[in-house]
């Protein structure tokens, strides 16, 4: 039984370091997939079309500007996800208070001397693997092998973990490539269609090939993330992440819901300036502490003994 659950742990690692090992052969398959779409509705299709004048033209400028905004859109949130560190726990950091107890009666660093991984301990949360406090909400990530803020998952599409710090980067990359797959669906259907018609098709075979190969991938990407998209719209709606989504089924009561509203806040920020780019103003930063991964305001009645 011993060897067993050995095995069953060194698998685990292997599998870990299999995933750190996929991250620039990602990013390059990210590229690559945007490189044959631009090929194909730039290059092959829609760029020759702006000199034959006519409503196709006015057509193709109207696809191309799309096109390119939301590629720029896309680009820019994927980056800033891939780069963002997702929030990490600061070094020798302990809560200011105790989550049961209130500000009314705060924690003293005496209650942190020899502290040690206690299970039955519920009102501090302590991470065996880094040896150290965990702040609310905080999980450890196996791939990155740390604790992360926020964690809502490690996903091998941006390299990275998705936390407190860059969800909203990665939401916006749902959001954009979801926008983007399914203009380039549309722009390309007509010539999709035409490989089943009888008529002859103009283009090398590697053009019309490419064509194919873009409108297939791009309808792909676009139903998939859909279902990812509407996921965690849902999970914004009530403040959770996946993670806490899989937690409070044995949870009667979730004290981060504050509404729709306030939920919403919470990750795109106020300033509704910058809802749609991966980025926050200042004055949200300053004074929104949820921003930051180690603070979240809770339910002002909610009994933190019955969590």
């Amino acid at each position: 039984m011993h060897r067993s659950g050995a095995a069953m742990a060194w698998n685990v690692f292997k599998f870990c370091t299999a995933l750190r090992g996929l991250g620039s052969i990602m990013i390059l398959l990210v590229l690559g997939v945007v490189g044959v779409t631009y090929y194909s509705v730039v290059l092959t299709n829609y760029g020759p079309i702006l000199y034959d004048g006519g409503l196709h033209s006015l057509t193709a400028v109207v696809v191309l500007i799309l096109f390119h905004c939301l590629l720029v859109m896309l680009l820019w949130s994927y980056f800033t996800v891939v780069l963002t560190d997702p929030g990490s726990v600061p070094p020798n950091w302990t809560p200011a208070t105790d989550e049961e107890r209130g500000e009314a009666d705060p924690l003293n660093g005496s209650e942190f001397n020899g502290l040690r991984p206690d299970p039955s301990n519920q009102r501090i949360r302590y991470c065996r693997k880094c040896n150290q406090l965990k702040p609310p909400r905080c999980h450890h990530c196996s791939v990155c092998g740390r604790c992360v803020l926020k964690m809502d998952h490690h996903c091998v599409w941006v390299v990275n973990c998705v936390g407190a710090l860059n969800y909203k980067y990665f939401l916006l990359f749902l959001f954009y490539t979801f926008l983007e797959t399914s203009l380039v669906t549309l722009a390309l259907l007509p010539h999709f269609l035409a490989f089943f018609s009888d008529e002859e098709i103009p283009g090398t075979p590697g053009t019309l090939a490419t064509t194919f190969l873009a409108f297939v991938l791009n309808l792909a990407f676009a139903l998939s993330v859909l279902g990812f998209l509407i996921m965690h719209i849902s999970l914004v709606a009530a403040n959770t992440t996946t993670i806490e989504a899989y937690e409070k089924k044995t949870t009667p009561k979730w004290p981060y819901d504050l509404g729709r509203k306030k939920n919403f806040e919470q990750v795109f920020g106020t300033d509704k300036r910058y809802w749609l780019i991966p980025a926050y103003s200042d004055e949200d930063l300053r004074r929104m502490p949820a921003l930051q991964g180690l603070e979240y305001p809770s339910k002002p009645d909610f009994d933190s003994q019955e969590f």
